[in-house]
This record gives structure tokens, sequence and C-alpha cells, in this order.
């Protein structure tokens, strides 16, 4: 993928994500740190141009190689309570980061929780989905995705 192909699996991705909340006043977006806080807020300017939706963004730090440790949230709790929840990152690869991720959003009375991904790599050892995903690919476990926002901004297999 390259910046244009982000640019529109994003696009499309925000409009995913609006036609399944459009009822909401309000709309958590969580962001793991950091490419996955890039790309959700991304989806929040996007999102801010094609709805009326009040976004909250927040940032989620999970340790990828330990996510046992705590996860820490930029946020208080009571923003989260009765919302709407969308926990995004770059690549949902085993699922344990997002499922981490989305654990510590179980200790709060929310109304709902789903997940955003760019790039869904089916090596699950969790059971976790992207409910909103921008491309799958099917990948050897030895394989490596490498997603880069900015400077040589694009997907890249390895």
């Amino acid at each position: 993928m390259n910046t244009k192909n982000i640019h529109n699996t994003i696009k499309r991705i925000s409009y995913q994500i609006y036609e399944n909340n459009f009822k909401e006043k309000d709309l958590v977006l969580a962001g793991v740190k950091e490419n996955g806080l890039i790309l959700a807020k991304r989806i929040k300017k996007e999102l801010e141009i094609i709805s009326d939706l009040n976004i909250i963004l927040i940032s989620l730090k999970v340790d990828k190689k330990d996510p046992t440790k705590d996860v820490i949230m930029s946020n208080s709790s009571f923003i989260y309570e009765k919302k709407s929840v969308i926990v995004i990152d770059d690549v949902l690869n085993t699922g344990s980061t997002l499922i981490y991720a989305v654990k510590k959003f179980l200790y709060f009375k929310v109304k709902k929780i789903q997940t955003a991904v760019l790039v869904n790599r089916n090596h699950k050892n969790f059971p976790i989905k992207g409910d909103f995903k921008g491309i799958s690919l099917s990948t050897s476990i030895k394989e490596n995705i490498d997603v880069r926002f900015g400077n040589q901004e694009g997907v890249y297999l390895s």
C-alpha cells in the first residue's frame, strides 16, 4: 500500500465506522501507540468531516513484548461510561495486543467495543477480530508487515 491507498483505506474504514455508529452521540477512538494512535488520529479527522459525532481520542500504551503488563490509558475512566469504543491498531497479527487493549475497557460500563486495523494478517492466537479492516493478507508467520506513516509512508511486506 502506498500513501494514496492508505488514505483511501482510512476513508473507507471511517465511513464503515460511521455507518455502524451513526446513532451515537459520542464515540471513543482508542489508538494503540504508536502507529495505532496515528491511524486513530487520521480516522478521527475523516469522521469529523463526514459526521457530527463527538469524537473522543485517547491513546493506549501496550507493551507488545509483554502485553500482560498494565495497559496505560491517556484519559480518566469516566469518559468511557455508556459510550461506544473503537480500539485501533495498525496490524492485527496474533491478536495479543488488541485483546489486552480491549480487556482494559471491560472494567468500565461501556456501551460496546469494536476494533479497527489497517492490516489483518490472519495469524490469530486469541479470539479477537478486526471489525473494521483495511486489507487482509495471508502471509507466512516468518514474513513481517511494516506500516510506516510519514516519510516513506506505506505498508511493506518483508
